[in-house]
């Protein structure tokens, strides 16, 4: 460390300044990204490396560029920034529920919240709905909700390597019918059945997991999509089957209002991936009630899944997109 710089005396927003330029390159773009004038970004990085007794950037007109002492910088600085989110996050969740996304109503991951309030009713847990894994993470990574659900195949990378998940069900999917479609006279649809007729896709926007699922499968099987909308909630999706007449996808056991039924799909049985998603943080930042109540959540999902056989695949011919099969890995393993 510089004879004119301590440990105490770093400041965390010019951290961010030097990193955000290592990322950029550019103090023009740089400057934009941090909401500040490029002259005053520039004053900040120098009087920092006068500060340090060393050069992080080398410039001219042209170029920027790293020195080796900047490559230091940045790597630590990061870990820094991270630290720091971290402790505050930590710190503001302290005193608050455990908060759970159970996606949208009707959907197996109610009956586990419910589960779980019945079997750790020492643990207060708060149940919300952001639609989709897609639209929470960004929730989850700011520690503004703990737990989420999802299809994780449908995640961005960049997201890829900040988040623990645990597989807890292979749901199976069916079709939801107009009570008086040809379909419905069956106690099952083979899904080979449903070419010959337009399905509808309703998913909400938040939910690029779920509706690349569907996508998926349209295209793996051959379907002709009739109508694609957007919207939240089974009530939603359920209103829009019956406005249009239309087969759609839903979990065998969605609920349903008068005029419509659910079939299972067979040849093959279509399965879902629904996987727990939770921040990984480093647990010496927690508060330790915390930290014991999110395990205790965690375990009794992952005991939940087990012991209702949620992760066996079917005895009966299934199918997975080849995304998730490649997820799975090793924990697609029959009966």
């Amino acid at each position: 460390m510089s004879p004119g710089l301590k440990p105490e005396d770093i400041d965390l927003r010019l951290v961010r300044y030097v990193t955000v330029l290592a990322e950029e390159l550019h103090f023009g773009h740089a400057a934009d990204r941090l909401h500040i004038a490029q002259q005053t970004l520039s004053a900040q990085i120098s009087r920092l490396e006068q500060r340090l007794g060393t050069a992080l950037f080398v410039r001219d007109r042209r170029h920027v560029a790293l020195t080796d002492a900047g490559a230091v910088f940045v790597a630590g600085g990061r870990k820094l920034l991270d630290s720091s989110a971290t402790l505050l996050m930590e710190v503001c969740a302290s005193g608050r529920p455990i908060r759970l996304d159970v996606i949208t109503e009707g959907l197996t991951t109610g009956l586990i919240a419910q589960h779980v309030r019945t079997r750790l009713p020492e643990i207060t847990l708060e149940v919300v709905q952001r639609q989709g894994l897609v639209g929470s993470l960004e929730h989850v990574s700011r520690g503004e909700i703990d737990l989420a659900f999802g299809r994780v195949t449908g995640v961005p990378p960049i997201w890829k390597g900040t988040f623990r998940c645990l597989l807890v069900r292979l749901e199976p999917m069916g079709v939801v019918l107009p009570e008086n479609h040809v379909l419905a006279a069956g106690d099952v649809v083979r899904l080979g059945q449903l070419r010959d007729f337009p399905v509808l896709l309703h998913t909400a926007v938040e939910a690029r997991d779920w509706e690349g699922w569907n996508t998926a499968l349209v295209e793996h099987f051959g379907l002709t999509v009739g109508r694609r909308l957007h919207g939240h909630g089974r009530a939603a999706a359920n209103a829009a089957a019956l406005a249009y007449g239309m087969p759609t996808l839903a979990p065998v056991r969605a609920p349903l209002p008068e005029g419509l039924l659910v079939r299972e799909l067979h040849d093959p049985i279509p399965l879902c991936p629904m996987w727990l998603v939770w921040r990984d943080t480093d647990r010496s930042v927690r508060a330790p009630k915390r930290a014991a109540d999110l395990d205790a959540v965690i375990e009794e999902v992952d005991r939940l899944a087990r012991d209702q056989g949620w992760r066996d695949l079917p005895s009966q011919p299934w199918w997975l997109p080849e995304t998730d099969r490649a997820e799975l890995g090793d924990l697609l393993s029959p009966r």
